[in-house]
């Protein structure tokens, strides 16, 4: 059930946003699986301390991400979709980690560049600051629903021409195929949760508030030398992350 709790009214979080983050929550934790319904506006109203108004800017924000709709006479269905189990491992591919879920994959270059590394990036790859790296932000669909967006940096003294190959082949390991790096090994991944910024809601079809899990992560050569940091957002509606040893 959705916590009996007034919303709080922080600066800069709306409270339509903080509502919609609720019953998305309740939703992905099956509250509502024996019914397929979200409860009433004026119920959730006074659940929130909260207008009916405000609980329906909340409800068309969940319908515009498809998590909810709204029956004529019925009141607001859940309409879920299986999430992409993606999983995180030594050697974490997207392709293979989508694998038979899904009948289309694509990778689409979105834009690269080619700048000195700041202080994140350098520390990442173990370069020092202002080596030249290669960037690229990339966005990649299954199905022809979008499922990540990513902000990935190689070294541009190891990696000239990455950001051509991966435009050809829509997939970072064929790229790195391509440079001469047929193996590669996942060192670090972390994992947070945020809300959707103005790109994601643009690139990804979220709404204003949306959560999307990021992942910052390291690959290296077969000799521990690091190849590649990753900045990946995911919408939190659509992939969950399996841990794998």
């Amino acid at each position: 059930m959705i916590e009996q709790k007034s919303m709080e009214r922080q600066k800069g979080v709306a409270l339509w946003r903080q509502i919609a983050d609720r019953i998305r929550a309740s939703i992905a934790q099956g509250d509502f699986d024996a019914t397929g319904m979200v409860p009433p506006e004026t119920q959730l109203a006074e659940q929130f301390g909260v207008n009916r108004h405000t609980v329906r800017s909340a409800l068309a924000a969940l319908g515009q991400e498809g998590i909810v709709r709204a029956v004529q006479g019925r009141g607001t269905m859940i309409d879920r979709k299986d999430k992409f189990t993606f999983p995180i491992a030594k050697r974490t591919r997207f392709t293979e980690g989508i694998g038979d879920q899904a009948r289309g994959l694509e990778g689409l270059l979105l834009s690269s560049a080619h700048e000195p590394a700041d202080a994140e990036v350098a520390k990442w790859l173990k370069l020092a600051i202002g080596t030249p790296v290669i960037r690229l932000e990339a966005l990649r669909k299954a199905d022809g629903r979008a499922l990540s967006r990513s902000t990935t940096w190689f070294p541009a003294g190891r990696f000239d021409g990455i950001d051509a190959a991966f435009r050809r082949t829509g997939s970072i390991t064929m790229a790195l195929l391509e440079q001469g790096v047929s193996d590669y090994l996942r060192d670090v991944t972390q994992v947070s949760a945020t809300h959707a910024e103005p790109d994601d809601v643009a690139q990804l079809a979220l709404t204003p508030g949306a959560i999307v899990l990021v992942t910052r992560a390291l690959n290296t050569d077969l000799d521990g030398i690091p190849i590649q940091y990753a900045v990946t957002r995911f919408p939190a509606d659509r992939v969950e992350f399996t841990i794998m040893n």
